[in-house]
Protein backbone atom coordinates (compact mmCIF):
# COMPACT_ATOMS: atom_id res chain seq x y z
CA UNK A 1 0.00 0.00 0.00
CA UNK A 2 2.63 2.58 0.99
CA UNK A 3 4.80 3.40 -1.79
CA UNK A 4 2.56 1.95 -3.99
CA UNK A 5 -0.79 3.33 -3.41
CA UNK A 6 -0.22 6.51 -1.03
CA UNK A 7 2.72 8.05 0.16
CA UNK A 8 1.15 8.53 3.92
CA UNK A 9 -2.17 10.67 3.04
CA UNK A 10 -0.99 11.54 -0.72
CA UNK A 11 -2.29 9.75 -3.61
CA UNK A 12 0.58 8.06 -5.85
CA UNK A 13 -0.62 9.79 -9.36
CA UNK A 14 -2.87 6.75 -10.87
CA UNK A 15 -3.22 5.26 -8.09
CA UNK A 16 -6.84 5.68 -7.90
CA UNK A 17 -7.65 4.77 -11.82
CA UNK A 18 -5.14 1.65 -11.23
CA UNK A 19 -7.96 -0.09 -8.81
CA UNK A 20 -10.68 1.02 -10.49
CA UNK A 21 -9.20 -0.35 -13.99
CA UNK A 22 -9.04 -3.78 -11.90
CA UNK A 23 -12.54 -3.37 -10.78
CA UNK A 24 -14.17 -2.66 -13.77
CA UNK A 25 -11.94 -5.30 -15.60
CA UNK A 26 -13.26 -8.35 -12.52
CA UNK A 27 -9.97 -8.58 -11.61
CA UNK A 28 -9.31 -9.46 -7.92
CA UNK A 29 -6.96 -7.82 -6.47
CA UNK A 30 -5.47 -7.57 -2.43
CA UNK A 31 -3.82 -4.68 -1.06
CA UNK A 32 -1.04 -5.60 1.32
CA UNK A 33 0.83 -3.65 3.74
CA UNK A 34 2.98 -5.21 6.62
CA UNK A 35 1.50 -2.28 9.01
CA UNK A 36 -0.44 -3.58 11.61
CA UNK A 37 -1.39 -0.61 13.36
CA UNK A 38 -4.84 -0.39 11.29
CA UNK A 39 -7.67 -2.63 10.84
CA UNK A 40 -8.84 -3.05 7.23
CA UNK A 41 -11.72 -0.50 7.64
CA UNK A 42 -9.35 2.02 9.16
CA UNK A 43 -7.46 1.71 6.08
CA UNK A 44 -10.27 1.59 3.73
CA UNK A 45 -11.13 4.81 5.25
CA UNK A 46 -7.59 6.08 4.74
CA UNK A 47 -7.61 5.32 1.30
CA UNK A 48 -11.01 7.24 0.48
CA UNK A 49 -9.38 9.91 2.38
CA UNK A 50 -6.98 9.85 -0.66
CA UNK A 51 -9.58 8.81 -3.40
CA UNK A 52 -8.49 5.29 -3.44
CA UNK A 53 -11.16 3.21 -3.21
CA UNK A 54 -10.27 0.06 -2.22
CA UNK A 55 -13.23 -2.79 -0.50
CA UNK A 56 -12.80 -3.60 2.78
CA UNK A 57 -12.74 -7.07 1.94
CA UNK A 58 -9.48 -6.33 -0.37
CA UNK A 59 -7.34 -5.59 2.62
CA UNK A 60 -4.58 -8.14 3.57
CA UNK A 61 -2.85 -6.96 6.81
CA UNK A 62 0.28 -8.52 8.31
CA UNK A 63 -2.21 -8.35 11.62
CA UNK A 64 -4.80 -10.34 9.52
CA UNK A 65 -1.72 -12.68 8.71
CA UNK A 66 -0.41 -13.40 12.05
CA UNK A 67 -4.17 -14.26 13.62
CA UNK A 68 -4.59 -16.73 10.45
CA UNK A 69 -1.44 -18.37 11.38
CA UNK A 70 -1.91 -18.25 15.14
CA UNK A 71 -5.42 -19.93 14.30
CA UNK A 72 -3.68 -22.29 12.32
CA UNK A 73 -0.85 -23.50 15.00
CA UNK A 74 -3.07 -23.14 18.08
CA UNK A 75 -6.82 -22.51 17.58
CA UNK A 76 -8.51 -20.60 20.24
CA UNK A 77 -5.41 -19.83 22.12
CA UNK A 78 -3.87 -16.79 24.09
CA UNK A 79 -1.46 -13.98 23.44
CA UNK A 80 -0.07 -11.00 25.26
CA UNK A 81 0.09 -8.66 22.65
CA UNK A 82 2.38 -5.42 22.00
CA UNK A 83 0.27 -3.65 19.22
CA UNK A 84 -3.00 -1.33 18.36
CA UNK A 85 -6.29 -2.07 17.28
CA UNK A 86 -5.38 -4.01 14.17
CA UNK A 87 -4.04 -6.60 15.89
CA UNK A 88 -5.86 -6.98 18.64
CA UNK A 89 -9.20 -6.51 16.42
CA UNK A 90 -7.15 -9.57 14.64
CA UNK A 91 -6.91 -12.01 16.95
CA UNK A 92 -10.19 -11.23 18.67
CA UNK A 93 -12.08 -12.02 15.66
CA UNK A 94 -10.16 -15.60 15.55
CA UNK A 95 -11.39 -16.52 18.66
CA UNK A 96 -8.14 -15.48 20.65
CA UNK A 97 -8.24 -14.76 24.20
CA UNK A 98 -5.91 -11.25 24.97
CA UNK A 99 -3.89 -12.13 28.09
CA UNK A 100 -0.73 -11.53 30.37
CA UNK A 101 -1.48 -14.72 32.79
CA UNK A 102 0.82 -16.91 31.21
CA UNK A 103 -0.25 -16.69 26.92
CA UNK A 104 0.48 -19.24 24.54
CA UNK A 105 2.33 -16.36 22.66
CA UNK A 106 3.84 -13.12 22.82
CA UNK A 107 2.82 -10.92 19.39
CA UNK A 108 4.76 -7.94 18.90
CA UNK A 109 3.21 -5.39 16.32
CA UNK A 110 3.49 -1.94 15.08
CA UNK A 111 2.51 0.88 18.07
CA UNK A 112 2.83 4.64 17.83
CA UNK A 113 2.92 4.22 21.71
CA UNK A 114 6.29 1.83 22.97
CA UNK A 115 6.09 1.55 26.53
CA UNK A 116 8.59 0.55 28.20
CA UNK A 117 6.61 -1.59 30.85
CA UNK A 118 4.75 -3.60 28.09
CA UNK A 119 8.23 -4.61 26.56
CA UNK A 120 9.38 -5.49 29.45
CA UNK A 121 6.26 -7.78 30.58
CA UNK A 122 7.15 -9.35 26.84
CA UNK A 123 10.56 -10.08 27.95
CA UNK A 124 8.90 -11.57 31.10
CA UNK A 125 6.65 -13.61 29.74
CA UNK A 126 8.90 -15.14 26.99
CA UNK A 127 11.21 -16.18 29.97
CA UNK A 128 8.76 -18.02 31.38
CA UNK A 129 7.53 -20.37 28.09
CA UNK A 130 5.83 -17.96 25.64
CA UNK A 131 6.56 -18.58 22.19
CA UNK A 132 7.28 -15.01 20.12
CA UNK A 133 5.54 -13.66 16.94
CA UNK A 134 6.13 -10.78 15.32
CA UNK A 135 3.47 -8.80 12.54
CA UNK A 136 6.81 -8.40 9.87
CA UNK A 137 10.59 -7.71 10.21
CA UNK A 138 10.47 -4.10 9.45
CA UNK A 139 13.42 -1.70 11.01
CA UNK A 140 11.26 1.49 10.92
CA UNK A 141 8.42 2.60 8.78
CA UNK A 142 7.33 6.44 7.55
CA UNK A 143 6.14 9.39 9.00
CA UNK A 144 5.28 13.54 8.24
CA UNK A 145 8.32 14.18 10.84
CA UNK A 146 10.09 11.20 8.96
CA UNK A 147 11.55 7.58 10.50
CA UNK A 148 9.46 6.27 13.15
CA UNK A 149 11.17 2.44 14.53
CA UNK A 150 8.99 -0.52 13.54
CA UNK A 151 8.34 -3.95 14.59
CA UNK A 152 11.79 -5.40 13.22
CA UNK A 153 13.83 -2.59 16.06
CA UNK A 154 11.13 -3.51 18.90
CA UNK A 155 11.88 -6.97 17.86
CA UNK A 156 15.72 -7.01 17.70
CA UNK A 157 15.55 -4.97 21.00
CA UNK A 158 13.65 -7.96 23.01
CA UNK A 159 14.91 -10.09 21.34
CA UNK A 160 18.68 -8.89 22.96
CA UNK A 161 17.30 -9.25 26.15
CA UNK A 162 15.72 -12.93 26.01
CA UNK A 163 18.05 -14.38 23.18
CA UNK A 164 15.07 -15.45 21.78
CA UNK A 165 14.28 -14.28 17.90
CA UNK A 166 10.48 -14.17 16.78
CA UNK A 167 8.77 -15.72 14.10
CA UNK A 168 7.71 -12.96 11.36
CA UNK A 169 4.68 -13.93 9.68
CA UNK A 170 4.71 -10.71 7.07
CA UNK A 171 6.60 -9.72 4.45
CA UNK A 172 8.86 -10.97 3.26
CA UNK A 173 7.81 -14.25 4.47
CA UNK A 174 6.18 -16.01 1.76
CA UNK A 175 3.33 -17.03 4.06
CA UNK A 176 2.01 -14.03 3.69
CA UNK A 177 1.33 -13.93 0.10
CA UNK A 178 -0.11 -17.41 0.42
CA UNK A 179 -2.49 -16.44 2.61
CA UNK A 180 -3.93 -13.55 0.32
CA UNK A 181 -3.91 -15.77 -2.50
CA UNK A 182 -5.77 -18.44 -0.33
CA UNK A 183 -8.03 -14.97 -0.04
CA UNK A 184 -8.15 -14.60 -3.55
CA UNK A 185 -8.78 -18.20 -4.47
CA UNK A 186 -5.74 -17.54 -6.90
CA UNK A 187 -2.77 -19.51 -8.00
CA UNK A 188 0.66 -17.92 -7.91
CA UNK A 189 0.90 -18.45 -11.91
CA UNK A 190 -1.87 -16.51 -13.08
CA UNK A 191 -1.09 -13.93 -10.29
CA UNK A 192 1.40 -10.93 -10.52
CA UNK A 193 2.62 -8.68 -7.33
CA UNK A 194 3.14 -5.23 -7.52
CA UNK A 195 5.85 -3.75 -4.64
CA UNK A 196 8.16 -0.65 -4.17
CA UNK A 197 10.88 -2.58 -1.77
CA UNK A 198 13.27 -5.42 -3.22
CA UNK A 199 13.90 -6.77 0.08
CA UNK A 200 9.99 -7.37 1.18
CA UNK A 201 7.86 -7.74 -1.83
CA UNK A 202 9.57 -8.55 -4.88
CA UNK A 203 11.09 -11.07 -2.45
CA UNK A 204 8.25 -12.12 -0.78
CA UNK A 205 6.61 -12.80 -4.32
CA UNK A 206 9.52 -14.31 -6.14
CA UNK A 207 9.42 -16.76 -3.37
CA UNK A 208 5.97 -17.35 -3.71
CA UNK A 209 5.87 -18.59 -7.66
CA UNK A 210 4.65 -14.93 -8.37
CA UNK A 211 5.80 -12.60 -11.04
CA UNK A 212 7.06 -9.46 -9.80
CA UNK A 213 6.22 -6.15 -10.40
CA UNK A 214 8.86 -3.16 -9.11
CA UNK A 215 7.42 0.92 -8.90
CA UNK A 216 9.68 3.16 -8.21
CA UNK A 217 7.83 5.37 -6.10
CA UNK A 218 8.71 3.89 -2.53
CA UNK A 219 11.75 2.45 -1.04
CA UNK A 220 13.37 1.04 -3.84
CA UNK A 221 15.26 3.08 -5.88
CA UNK A 222 16.30 2.21 -10.38
CA UNK A 223 19.68 2.43 -8.79
CA UNK A 224 19.75 0.04 -5.71
CA UNK A 225 17.22 -2.76 -8.30
CA UNK A 226 20.84 -4.67 -9.49
CA UNK A 227 22.62 -4.65 -5.92
CA UNK A 228 20.26 -7.39 -5.10
CA UNK A 229 20.65 -11.14 -6.41
CA UNK A 230 17.56 -11.52 -7.46
CA UNK A 231 15.47 -8.80 -9.09
CA UNK A 232 11.57 -8.51 -10.37
CA UNK A 233 10.04 -9.56 -13.52
CA UNK A 234 9.38 -6.10 -14.37
CA UNK A 235 10.43 -2.37 -12.92
CA UNK A 236 8.06 0.21 -14.13
CA UNK A 237 7.77 4.01 -12.67
CA UNK A 238 4.45 3.93 -11.25
CA UNK A 239 1.16 1.87 -11.19
CA UNK A 240 0.18 4.51 -13.44
CA UNK A 241 2.12 2.46 -16.18
CA UNK A 242 0.55 -0.53 -15.59
CA UNK A 243 -3.38 0.94 -15.94
CA UNK A 244 -3.41 0.02 -19.60
CA UNK A 245 -1.97 -3.64 -18.49
CA UNK A 246 -4.89 -4.85 -16.34
CA UNK A 247 -6.74 -7.75 -18.01
CA UNK A 248 -4.27 -8.56 -20.62
CA UNK A 249 -1.08 -11.09 -21.14
CA UNK A 250 0.93 -10.29 -18.49
CA UNK A 251 4.50 -8.96 -20.68
CA UNK A 252 7.58 -10.27 -19.09
CA UNK A 253 9.92 -8.36 -21.91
Amino acid sequence: MDGVLVHEEEPIPGAAEFIEKLKSSDVSFMVLTNNSIFTPRDLRARLLGSGIDVPEDAIWTSALATAQFLHDQRPGGTAYVVGEAGLTTALHEIGYVITDRDPDYVVLGETRTYSFEAITKAIRLLENGARFIATNPDPSGPSKEGKLPATGSVAALISTATGRQPYYVGKPNPLMMRSALNRLDAHSETTVMVGDRMDTDVKAGLESGLRTVLVLTGSTSKEEVDLHPYGPTRVHDSVADLVDLVGKEFPTD
